[in-house]
């Protein structure tokens, strides 16, 4: 059989009827917080908590991270513009989209969306709306990442184009059809979460017509900005 637990144990497991699924706020008793590592662009802390009241304290190191966002550029032709770039860690050459850190304090997100396009693109886009929002790592990472798609894209001046060094130096670009794009996540040719998470929303979003995206400026509530802790 296709469903492997349905195999084993001749049933599925019990769930409860839900009119709406939706992630919901769940804070529990913090007894402490400690930076046991200190890095150049995030810590590693350290929490100790509780479930409930009456349960044994729980620690757990995770990554504090500031958040990012990333753009699904397209044009008119429902292209989409993936970058090369090479990333250390797991040593390849990774097809993405333009993406950073939100590392600048008050920076407004979509306008840090637009930051990075500019630098890492050399585009500006005319028109912004949020596809969709997730955690990249939730179980050892606090970062949270919005994907904005762009369109009506037009070039930033040559004069005022970020010189871009280091590993994005070595960027390449490429525009390639949403569909072909998607077939290659599906295909698992492309890895990079963010790519992943954007190709197949900004699919999604052309077979509804952008009808259901939320504005460029849509609420956040879920960054950890917004969330003290």
């Amino acid at each position: 059989m296709d469903d492997l637990g349905a195999s084993r144990t001749g049933t599925l497991p019990a769930a409860e009827p839900q009119a709406f699924v939706a992630d919901e706020d769940s804070r529990r008793a913090l007894h402490s917080r400690s930076t046991v590592y200190q890095g150049r662009i995030w810590n590693v802390v350290s929490d100790t908590f509780s479930l409930t009241p009456d349960a044994a304290p729980l620690t757990r190191d995770y990554i504090d991270h500031p958040g990012a966002v990333a753009v699904v550029v397209m044009n008119e032709r429902n292209q989409v513009l993936l970058l090369r770039q090479y990333r250390h860690p797991v040593q390849m050459n990774l097809w993405e989209i333009p993406a950073g850190l939100l590392d600048i304090a008050g920076e407004d997100f979509v306008v840090g969306a637009a930051r990075e396009l500019a630098e890492e693109a050399d585009l500006i886009a005319g028109q912004w709306h949020v596809l969709t929002d997730f955690f990249n790592s939730p179980g050892s990472s606090s970062e949270a990442i919005r994907i904005y798609l762009a369109r009506q894209i037009s070039m930033v001046p040559e004069d005022e184009r970020h010189v871009r060094t280091e590993e994005e130096a070595e960027i390449a670009f490429a525009w390639v059809d949403l569909d072909e794009a998607a077939d290659a996540v599906l295909a698992g040719h492309i890895h990079n979460p963010s790519a992943v998470v954007g190709i197949l929303a900004a699919a999604q979003a052309v077979r509804t017509g952008f009808a259901t995206l939320r504005p460029g400026n849509a609420p956040w509530p879920e960054h950890p900005a917004h969330r003290p802790r």
